[in-house]
């Protein structure tokens, strides 16, 4: 399929985004852990979200879903699948569920989609193999399917040379199922939801920063943890295609009830310190703070990035479209997990870039920009969705047109409804 976009409007408007993504997959898997009834409002309904569920399914959970609630009951012990189980597009959801799997007592096997089994897995199959995980899998472990002989696992103290959500949240995971405690060391504090989440449901997590590392204490568990009475906030991430629309069309923008977590926001401060400005206004905060983030554009100028990026990795490739239209020069740096994601997202945002019209040079942990006015083209999304999605953005300017859309729909189902309220555009099937 190919959208193509014609152009756009300024505009002042309020977006209800997809509930958050990452939060709802973590709902799916940790209610495995817990002993009771969870109860789910607002779960993200997108393919891979719904793979974790599917997944949760087969391992023994019993699953309603009445259209505004999800009930999880938890089976008494995991169960081994009679099937492989199917992570869709989900880096996320095969990462977590390696954690799980490798302490729980049994045969399983995770695959995904073509472009999910070419993603490195030896990241997280490495550091629990060293507990005593039995995994195995394509490149030895490195390319998924793979193959996970769940049982006992040996306590650790593990410093991971990359600060990575998924990696963290597996070996938490691992430690919660180990024979005594762990410690998880990181070069610096990753999205944190794993821990925020698992310690509401009263597991023992203690988080310290310490000289700008973060340095976790996992008590195994003794007993089965609190079920989820959540209602999942909406995503920050998906709202922030919208903050960038409004900050490259002089328009404004209510993005609604997101998760206001620190971890999650750092690309809207990047966003304000281009020239936007940016309100953050907290309405409650419970697992999560949540509430509005008010975006106003008004001239961009250049910016270089080079701090928090675990913080805002996934928002660069929608950043980057910002920097297309700043005046002067922008450059990021020591974002090298771009390469590893959907798509090599270094590649795709300056190949893409190029064909705009717009001056890009690529770098090994990331790339530079100047900005300009982007011409009309046509690209590829490269199978990835936040590439697909941020480039129907830049096309608000002089239009777009974008090969391979369907990936949209793993992470964002209701995108093309709110892109309605300030593009012109059409989907078709592509030549």
């Amino acid at each position: 399929m190919m959208l193509k976009v014609a152009g756009g409007r300024k505009f002042d408007e309020e977006f209800i985004v997809d509930a958050d993504k990452s939060i709802s997959h973590r709902c799916a898997i940790f209610s495995l852990l817990s002993n009771g009834e969870n109860k789910i409002k607002n779960y993200l309904r997108a393919e891979d979200t719904l793979n974790s569920l599917e997944i949760a399914k087969k391992l023994g959970a019993k699953i309603t879903d009445n259209g505004d609630e999800i009930t999880i009951i938890p089976p008494e012990k995991i169960n081994e699948a009679d099937d492989v189980l199917y992570c869709g597009n989900s880096g996320t959801t095969i990462r977590i569920y390696m954690g799980l799997l490798a302490g729980s007592d049994g045969f399983y096997v995770l695959t995904g989609d073509k472009y999910l089994r070419r993603r490195p897995m030896a990241r997280v199959a490495s550091p629990l193999r060293s507990i005593g995980a039995k995994i195995d899998g394509r490149e030895n472990g490195n390319l998924a399917p793979l193959a996970i002989r769940g049982g006992k696992l040996k306590s650790f103290n593990y410093k991971s040379p990359i600060a990575s959500a998924q990696v963290k949240s597996a070996m938490i995971l691992a430690a919660l199922s180990a024979d005594d405690k762990s410690y998880y060391e990181e070069p610096f504090l990753s999205r944190d939801h794993t821990e925020r989440m698992l310690r509401g449901m009263g597991a023992e997590i203690a988080s310290e920063i310490k000289e700008g590392r973060c340095k976790i204490e996992i008590t195994p568990l003794k007993e089965k943890l609190s079920p989820l009475v959540f209602e999942v906030p909406n995503d920050p991430s998906s709202g922030f295609f919208f903050a960038v629309a409004a900050a490259i069309t002089s328009s404004r923008a209510v993005i609604k009830n997101v998760t206001l977590n620190p971890t999650r926001v750092e690309a809207y401060k990047i966003l304000e310190k281009m020239g936007a400005k940016v309100d953050f206004v907290e309405k409650e905060n419970k697992y999560e703070p949540v509430g509005d983030i008010i975006i106003k554009g008004n001239v961009l100028n250049g910016v270089e990035v080079s701090q928090n990026i675990p913080w805002l990795i996934d928002e660069i490739p929608a950043l980057a479209m910002a920097m297309a239209v700043a005046k002067g020069k922008s450059v990021v740096k020591n974002a090298k997990e771009l390469r590893v994601k959907e798509s090599d997202r270094i590649k795709a945002v300056v190949e893409n870039l190029k064909k705009c019209g717009i001056e890009a040079k690529e770098f090994e942990d990331g790339f530079e920009i100047l900005g300009g006015e982007p011409k009309y083209a046509r690209v590829d999304s490269f199978g990835d969705h936040r590439i697909a999605m941020s480039f129907a953005v830049l096309g608000l300017i002089n239009g777009i047109e974008i090969d391979d859309i369907e990936c949209i729909n793993t992470s964002f189902p209701n995108f093309f409804k709110l892109f309605e309220k300030i593009a012109k555009f059409e989907v078709e099937n592509a030549d």
